[in-house]
């Protein structure tokens, strides 16, 4: 675990939201509400690393590794396979550990949320993106 100004936050919300998420717990709407409440601005799902890093408004930093085997990410990116893995979390029909196989088989190598933006950007290995605007979230 890497951390860059942890004596500033409370790093309890980082930690249920990753394992929560992992353990197939939790929705993404809990998770951002959650995260939000704590004060994160955004976070970082390298896919390939197997870990998330949170950012704080302020600069601070948390690193969480996944307890989940990390798996290969395609060599080809599919946008249609990383917004089946998008929609199929959004009307949770998966839960997180099937998106994550589902995200790394479209070629997905991280995906950046930002809390405050209302939105997350999907990144394949060549520099692919996909901007995906939360439920409801205005353009």
């Amino acid at each position: 675990m890497s951390v860059i100004g942890v004596e500033t936050m409370n790093t309890e919300a980082m930690h249920w939201a990753s394992e929560g998420s992992e353990a197939g717990e939790l929705r993404f709407p809990e998770v951002v509400a959650r995260l939000i409440e704590a004060g994160v601005e955004s976070y970082c799902a390298d896919l390939v690393r197997g870990e998330k890093t949170y950012y704080m408004p302020g600069g601070e930093t948390y690193t969480v590794k996944s307890k989940l085997p990390v798996t290969a990410v395609a060599d080809e990116y599919s946008e249609t396979g990383v917004v089946a893995a998008i929609r199929g979390a959004q009307t949770d029909t998966i839960r997180y550990p099937e998106f994550l196989r589902q995200a790394r088989a479209a070629g997905t190598v991280a995906y950046w949320v930002f809390l405050t933006g209302q939105r997350a950007v999907y990144l394949g290995r060549k520099g692919e993106i996909h901007v995906e605007l939360f439920p409801g979230a205005k353009a």
